[in-house]
Order: structure tokens, then sequence, then C-alpha cells
């Protein structure tokens, strides 16, 4: 966190270095609308007291391909690169959040070890949180962030997980996010919205006021941690095939 004209700035960058799920990139907006600048365009319908509270939030959109060209998403969704991993402005020490919103899951994270060190380094420094939503745990995990860490992740994909990194406390059968040290986790897709309403109201980064009030403006954070009891999660082979359909739409998994 740094400061400009005496007000604390917080930088966002949200790590997309392939694709990710629409939903699960949607969470960071609810850190943006917890910003002076979104105060200041709300004008009077902002109490005075809590948009002078607030700190500055710049967001920051990072991926492996040049700036200004499109990150594919679902829905037929594009998002505009604002850096490359590569830039100075977004290496490890520059940044206090790092969302890593759900690539799909079956991408190869070893031949991207470009993205997996660049990970890596912003969660080795302890003033830096890595919220990770639904299966961005699996790039988390192939950038080495969970072993000897309570995790959470999709609730149908948990055997899954458990195979694939070992070492690791999977309580996403129980609970919608998890915070391990500089580690925050959740569920499947909008309990990103759950992950980051509860990082607003515990990490300190926000003053308790214009966290509630920015919860308050996007309707969220009213969820428990824990599912409700009884709820009953869905099959890990139900959910592969929900995922591999979803998935067909990502260009870089077409054939010719």
């Amino acid at each position: 966190m740094t400061a400009t004209d005496s007000r604390p700035t917080i930088r966002v960058g949200v790590f997309i270095p392939t694709d990710c799920q629409l939903l699960d990139m949607a969470c960071v907006d609810i850190l943006g609308t917890m910003s002076h600048e979104y105060f200041t365009i709300l004008g009077d319908a902002s109490p005075a007291p809590i948009a002078n509270l607030a700190p500055s939030v710049k967001i920051f959109y990072i991926s492996t391909v040049q700036p200004n060209n499109p990150i594919p998403m679902t829905s037929a969704a594009q998002l505009t690169c604002t850096h490359h991993l590569s830039d100075p402005a977004v290496q490890p020490g520059e940044l206090d959040i790092v969302l890593v919103p759900g690539p799909d899951p079956t991408t190869d994270w070893s031949k991207q070890r470009e993205a997996t060190g660049w990970l890596a380094g912003h969660a080795a420094r302890p003033t830096t949180d890595i919220l990770s939503v639904c299966t961005g745990i699996y790039l988390c995990g192939a950038a080495g962030l969970l072993r000897g860490r309570k995790a959470c992740g999709p609730r149908g994909l948990q055997a899954d997980l458990a195979k694939r990194f070992e070492g690791v406390q999977w309580v996403g059968e129980e609970v919608r996010w998890v915070r391990d040290g500089n580690v925050w986790s959740s569920g499947g897709i909008t309990n990103g919205n759950d992950l980051v309403a509860a990082y607003a109201r515990n990490s300190g980064r926000f003053p308790g006021p214009v966290a509630e009030f920015g919860l308050v403006m996007t309707e969220t954070g009213d969820r428990p941690q824990r599912y409700e009891t009884g709820k009953t999660a869905i099959t890990l082979g139900i959910v592969w095939q929900i995922l591999k359909a979803a998935l067909m739409g990502f260009g870089k998994k077409k054939t010719a």
C-alpha cells in the first residue's frame, strides 16, 4: 500500500495468464466500489465521512499477452490487457493484492513457467495478498503456493485437487473461502464475491465503514463462510462434464 497526497493507494493486479471465467474476474469490482474514486462518482449518494476514509484503488489487468491485446473470457467476452507480466510496474513488491480468477482447469501450467514464477514471486512477499477464485487454485497450486496450507476450491473438484497437489489441507467441501497466511482461496465462481467481501472486512486494507458501505452498495457479504447444513456437494464426474462443456468456448482449445 502506497500513499498519494496522504491518501493510501491499494494496487490490485488481476492476473489472467491465458483465459478466465467472466464471473470469477468480476468480483474485483467489489474492491473498486470501495475506492475514493468510486465514491467521488457517487457524489451525494455516498456519505462524505466514508468517502474521505476510502483509499484510492488502482487495478491492473496482467497477462502473457501484450498491453492493449484481448484476454479471452467465457460468454464470448474479452478483457483488454493493461500490463504484460514483465512490466516493472507489476513486479513483486509493486502490488498489494493479486486476484487470480479461474482459468481452464485443464491448462498445463508446466508450460507456463513465466506465469507460475511471477505468481510465486508475489506470494513470497508477506505484504502481498493472493486471492484465488474457483479454478484459480490450479494456477496457485502449480506455482507452489499451497503445500502446508489450508486451501479451498470448487466443491466438486476436491478429489482432483487432492490428487494433483499433495500436502494441502482441502476444506472446500465445508466452506466458501479460507485464509492461510497471505493466501486466500474460494470455492466455485460466485464464491469469489464471498471471498472478496471477507477480505475487505478482515484484511485491514479497508476501513470498516468503507468496507461495509461498499458491501451494501454491491449487495454482497451476507452469505456465511460455511455452506448451509445439509447442502449436498455435486459429484466430481458431473462437475467435470459441466466444465468441459463450458470450456469448449475458449478459442485456444479449438482444433483445426
